[in-house]
């Protein structure tokens, strides 16, 4: 029997009324939560920790991950918050400089929307920056990319693919094509120090569950065992999609939680692939693309549902959001809601559901995988989703009325497209774009412990409970609490600094051994 003792500092399980100051851990699980008097039971723990005032919660389950492409941002070439097409250019030339010998240059997070050329980079700019070099660079929603001349050289018919023009940029079909060269350029070794790099990231960050969502355009099979290999070394619960349509065989080959994730029902607003049922405000002959059909959603669902997998998209334009409203329908009238219900099936981002949209998935009990820092970086009458959408982005992630559904609300990353910083994520709930739209704290907080462990079928974490397994992670709090005993979010203030995380009761990261800077976008 192994015991930990937490003491002398506020631990927020969700009932401020009656302030805790200590939990006691027995063997991984919540065996006690209450006051000092309370605590003195467990005064013969084998580890007893002095909080010093600090704040202990559950810990994060980060529900939409990319481990290994978050790995490459974090040792490779992260060109998110790049200022300028010049800065992105220096910035290929340099990682090139300082890598000779690497086979292939890949670099991510490119956003051209705030730079003054507002244009991305073209292959023959790559060329320039690094001769002769096989070079990618993925736009910051991953859904379209600039490749160099050395690289498209390698891609099969590639001036015949939907998506390629000739400055270099690959979209769709072609975007996909890429990516399956890529698998061959990197090696297995590199995309396992990735993962490792990743899952550290992760636990420094205070999460402690994470959905990867890996999908054949994104990543080769043999990428999830190292993704799972990862996550063990470090401590951190790995819950794996794959997403790719009708392949039950496949996921129970791969022992997936379900066909979901990065299943695409079309793009991103950034790249002007989401597909709308008007026009882009900002390219009038374009409504996007959409890749399925009702018909394909409502088969999906069906076999996932029959095959005791979760079934899910990757669905952001309202056009999309229809197309798999629609396949849920047929779904629910051949199996019945309860089925459906049972099955949690999920959707990722949902930026643009209708009320009807929300409605069903309230209904079926279908997850709301999302990204509240979609509304903080790209939200707002100023923002990328307003050049791109008009008037259109005050419908985008509409948080609250998913709440106010009912709707299963569960937070995540999406990173490497948007940084691990899960308090920033719940800050941008509370403070959304759009006042109708936002979160309380404790409502947010909650989508991103228990929401995300719900969303897994987890029904053992994501939550300070007795008997509870014992996720948790400790934090000073500069900013100080409010009564809710969580963080004040005030925008300005200092966040929360992670000291510990604790998995299964296993402190698997602590701040003064591996210190690590924290982002408060």
């Amino acid at each position: 029997m192994t015991r930990t003792l937490f003491r002398n500092g506020v631990v927020h399980d969700g009932r401020p009324a009656r302030r805790a100051t200590a939990l006691a851990v027995e063997d991984g699980r919540v065996v006690f939560i209450g006051d000092e008097q309370g605590a003195a039971a467990y005064d013969g723990a084998e580890e007893v920790v002095d909080l010093e005032g600090a704040l202990l919660t559950a810990a994060f389950v980060d529900t939409h991950v990319h481990t290994v492409r978050t790995g490459f941002a974090l040792v490779g070439l992260d060109l998110v918050g790049s200022p300028s097409l010049v800065a992105t250019l220096d910035a290929v030339a340099g990682h090139a400089e300082a890598h000779l010998n690497d086979g292939v240059l890949v670099g991510q997070g490119w956003d051209e929307h705030a730079w003054p050329e507002r244009r991305p980079p073209t292959g023959e700019e790559l060329e320039r920056s690094a001769p002769g070099r096989r070079t990618c660079l993925t736009r910051v929603d991953g859904h379209s990319s600039v490749i160099s001349p050395a690289l498209a050289a390698l891609v099969p018919g590639l001036d015949q693919l939907d998506g390629w023009t000739p400055d270099g940029r690959a979209e769709r079909e072609a975007h996909h094509a890429v990516r399956a060269i890529l698998e061959s350029l990197i090696g297995p070794e590199d995309r396992l120090a990735a993962a490792r790099a990743a899952c550290r990231h992760l636990a420094a960050r205070g999460v402690v569950g994470f959905h990867e969502n890996a999908a054949p355009h994104i990543g080769p099979e043999h990428e999830i065992e190292m993704v799972r290999r990862a996550a063990a070394e470090v401590g951190l619960r790995a819950t794996v999609y794959w997403g790719e349509l009708m392949a039950v065989e496949t996921a129970r080959r791969l022992r997936v939680a379900g066909l979901a994730g990065d299943l695409i029902a079309d793009g991103a607003f950034g790249s002007r692939t989401a597909s709308l049922s008007a026009p882009y405000a900002d390219l009038a002959d374009s409504c996007g693309h959409a890749y399925l059909t009702a018909e394909q959603v409502r088969d999906h669902v069906v076999a996932c549902t029959e095959a005791g997998l979760q079934a899910g998209f990757h669905c952001i334009g309202d056009a999309a959001l229809e197309e798999v409203r629609d396949g849920l329908e047929q779904a629910e009238r051949r199996l019945g809601a309860d089925r459906l219900r049972r099955a949690r099936h999920r959707l990722e981002h949902v930026e643009m559901p209708s009320p009807a949209m929300v409605a069903t998935m309230s209904r079926l009990g279908v997850v709301a995988s999302v990204q509240p820092m979609f509304d903080a970086l790209w939200g707002g009458p100023e923002g990328m989703y307003a050049v791109r959408l008009g008037e259109r982005w005050r419908a985008t992630n509409p948080l609250l009325d998913l709440e106010t559904a009912a709707v299963p609300l569960a937070f995540g990353s999406d990173s490497p497209v948007t940084p691990v910083d899960p308090w920033a994520a719940v800050r941008a709930a509370v403070h959304h774009h759009r006042e109708g739209q936002r979160l309380s704290p404790q409502r947010a907080f909650r989508a991103h412990t228990r929401g995300g462990a719900y969303a897994a079928h987890d029904d053992d974490g994501g939550s300070l409970a007795l008997g509870a397994r014992a996720d948790l992670a400790v934090w000073e709090v500069p900013g100080g609490l409010t009564a809710d005993d969580l963080p004040d979010l005030t925008p300005g203030l200092e966040p929360p600094r992670l000291v510990r995380t604790v998995a299964a009761g296993r402190t698997i990261h602590r701040s003064d051994e591996q210190p690590e800077k924290q982002d408060w976008a």
